[in-house]
């Protein structure tokens, strides 16, 4: 089921004519912060808020994949390929970073940054074409955590019910897991779940992209592995500078740097060394990164399942 919702990720992605189980979680989150925000002591609702979401979202997932089950064992089969599939963004976070890779190779700064504002928090109305690519790239490097290695990991010990359990968390740190005066308390809970259930995601992610860059031609997985162990412990994130080190070392690039999030200046540390400027090519050579990651996660999978056939 693991392999075919890759597979079907790869090919798909997400169509915008099926419904997406992540819209309803956002909508679910959206309703529950209005009901909960100021009725109760700020950290204590922000725990109900996680709990109901993470909990809810499991398990109404597997109620839906165990009734489908009883239907017929392919339509079970179907419907936990489908959920897990949902779980998975490869396919969408290399569409969404050549998005921004296109204009900027037109010249069209405000296409880039149109496109660069709908897949970051920061704000990008001023950006120039190097902060563009650098804002696309760490998308891309920190994604490959969240959008796949870590509902890849939850689906293969627990299916469906557990990967949209991470999906479900994962929205919740995206909406309301922000150090800042709104949800440093509310979304407390739901950003230190987060940053739970990445922790052994993150570092399997690290080692898939050291074995990227090894396999890609502009890469360098010496400078990768040199990178995550120099600069990986700056970043804020306890998992997010893993894969932003390893792609940043790998491409000798250098990721971090000021941000602005409404028009409030957010410092961050610099990670990999700058042996030459950022160009639109980066993006490229980090969803390349991204495939060959999750390629190299399809043969590992299919090594398993030959193992355990033989």
């Amino acid at each position: 089921m693991v392999m075919a919702a890759l597979a079907l990720d790869w090919l798909l992605g997400d169509p915008r004519w099926l419904p997406h189980p992540v819209t309803g979680i956002g909508k679910l989150i959206a309703w529950l912060e209005r009901k909960l925000y100021g009725f109760l002591a700020k950290r204590l609702g922000g725990i109900i808020l996680a709990a109901s979401v993470t909990l809810g979202a499991a398990a109404l997932t597997w109620c839906v994949t165990a009734a489908a089950w009883q239907v017929h064992p392919w339509l079970g089969y179907a419907a936990h390929t489908w959920l897990i599939s949902t779980t998975l963004a490869v396919k969408g976070l290399k569409d969404a970073a050549m998005e921004v890779y296109h204009p900027l190779m037109r010249g069209d700064l405000e296409e880039a940054r149109s496109k660069t504002g709908m897949i970051v928090g920061r704000d990008t109305e001023h950006l120039d074409g190097p902060e563009l690519t650098r804002a696309a790239v760490e998308t891309v490097a920190e994604n490959t955590t969240d959008a796949f290695v870590a509902p890849l990991l939850y689906a293969l010990l627990g299916a469906a019910p557990l990967a949209m359990f991470y999906r479900a968390a994962n929205t919740l740190d995206s909406m309301v897991g922000y150090r800042n005066a709104k949800y440093a308390r509310f979304g407390w809970a739901s950003a230190r779940l987060d940053d739970a259930l990445n922790w052994i995601p993150a570092r399997v992610a690290g080692v898939l992209l050291l074995a990227a860059a090894w396999l890609y031609p502009h890469g360098s997985a010496t400078d990768a592995w040199k990178s995550w162990r120099a600069f990986a412990h700056l970043h804020p994130s306890p998992n997010s500078g893993i894969p932003e080190a390893a792609v940043a070392g790998a491409l000798g690039i250098r990721l971090g740097g000021v941000n602005r999030y409404g028009g409030i200046v957010s410092e961050r540390a610099y990670l990999g060394w700058a042996k030459r400027p950022l160009v639109p090519e980066d993006i490229r050579h980090a969803v390349r990164l991204l495939d060959l990651a999750s390629y190299l996660a399809m043969g590992g999978l299919l090594c398993g399942a030959l193992a355990m056939l033989f």
